[in-house]
Parts: C-alpha cells; structure tokens; sequence
C-alpha cells in the first residue's frame, strides 16, 4: 500500500507543478518603474542624454551637471563617467553656447576645438532649440479617466495614467522642447520627456508612436505622440511632471 500511496501522491504533485507551468497566466501589471536608487556613478550609454539621466534616478538635470562641471546644452558622450549626485547650481557651471537642447550621446569628436565658446556648431537646427514657458496654463495630454493616481510617498507611482484608445493623438500639456524621445527608461515604454522652463518638466510615457524628435520646439496642445501600451497592460497615457527634479501631482496642475 505504502508504495503505491507514494506513486498517488507524486502524481498529485506533478500534475499541480504542470497546472502553475501550463494554466492560464496571470493578467501582466503595469510595468512602470519610478526613480531607480542611484548607484555612485554611471557610464553613459548611446541613446542617453543627461535629461534621461536625471529623470531615470530622481536627479534635477542642472545639479547633476553641475555636478560634473557640464554646461548647456547638457552634452554627453557613449562611454563617459558620470558622478550621480548633485551640486547646488548657484555657481554656475561652465560657460558655454546658451542653448537648452539636450543632445544625445554620440561618438565623441576627434578632437577638441581651442576657440572660445562661441557659436559653436550645434548637432540640431537652431530654430530647435529655444525653450520658453508657456504663456498659459497647463493642459490634459489626452481626454480620458484618470485610472491610477499619483502616489506622493515611496516610490510608487510618480504621475497619473489616464486611460484611451489605441492610435489616438497625445497632445503637449505645455509649450516646450523635446529633451528626450526613445525607450530606453525601463517601466516607461515608448517615452518623451519634455522642457517647458528652467524647472519644469513633463514625460508622456506608454506611447504607440512618437511624433517629435529630441531638440523640436512644440507649442501647448500639439499632437507629440500615439497613445499605446508599450510597457504596460491597457492602452493608456502615463503623464509625470517634475518641478525642479522632483514629482508633483499632475493634477494639482492640470484644468478640473
């Protein structure tokens, strides 16, 4: 009996293991990941720019400069050590072309130029790459309900998901330039962050298409991206902005 009690047994088992392997899979969560801890430095990877840095870990993109003695417009290269920390930008840093594009890294350049920081050939077209407040207010980027809320302890959830359709237009919440377009932030998709004054930033995540490349002046309400799912399980926005580096509740921004 003994035996044949221990062959029942074990094919109770197995069938259970084969059940969890085989059966149907739970719905995928949401795959948003807010502010990684940072590690005490960061070797830069093509595709990176420093705003993508900064947001990536929590930092405000002018004391991360700052703190490596980078100057506007915020140029890094594949292979560079960068401290992650900050450093009080009331000295500022380096002088150099008064520019807010944040260009991408790329293969570094032959050589170093001796002039002076003149008019130095900018990577993207000069009509690009002015930023200015918008004149008005904040907008919603999508019309829909919000379906996760802002979460204002921990690191849970630094921006609101509204939910949509797939393909539909994302708008710009606020005039500004495009400081990073790609997806290479795990959690955030396909992504666009977006430079609307000195402190003020907004990243519009999750998105099926982007529709503006990094350093392109867009005006509040332009159609900067399709609404998608990438990085998560419903079709839906996620919207964040960040006053000085740091999350704030969209809501408290955007029109009843």
């Amino acid at each position: 009996m003994m035996p044949r009690l221990h062959i029942l047994l074990l094919s109770v088992v197995l069938l259970l293991m084969h059940g969890c392997a085989s059966g149907g899979s739970a719905p995928i969560e949401d795959r948003y990941s807010p502010s990684e801890r940072a590690p005490e430095y960061y070797i830069v990877s093509r595709g990176d720019t420093l705003f993508s840095i900064a947001w990536r870990y929590g930092f405000d993109v002018k004391g991360l400069a700052a703190a490596n003695q980078i100057g506007p417009p915020y140029t890094i290269y594949p292979g560079q050590r960068l401290a992650l920390r900050e450093r009080s930008t009331s000295v500022s840093p380096p002088a150099a072309a008064p520019r807010n594009t944040p260009v991408r890294a790329a293969a570094p350049p032959p050589s170093t130029p001796s002039s002076p920081p003149v008019a130095s050939s900018p990577k993207r077209p000069a009509k690009a790459v002015v930023s200015a407040p918008s004149s008005g207010g904040w907008r919603w980027p999508v019309k829909g309900p919000v379906v996760r809320a802002f979460v204002a302890t921990g690191q849970a959830h630094k921006g609101i998901d509204i939910g949509g359709k797939i393909g539909e237009p994302v708008h710009a919440a606020r005039s500004g330039v495009v400081v990073y377009s790609g997806s290479g932030l795990v959690g955030y998709g396909n992504l666009l962050i977006l430079k609307h004054s000195e402190q003020e930033l907004s990243a519009y995540g999750h998105n099926r298409k982007l529709l503006v490349k990094e350093g392109q002046q867009v005006k509040a309400g332009a159609v900067i991206a399709e609404l998608g799912d990438s990085g998560t399980d419903s079709a839906k926005l996620h919207f964040e902005v960040r006053i000085n580096g740091k999350p704030v509740d969209p809501l408290r921004l955007l029109p009843r």
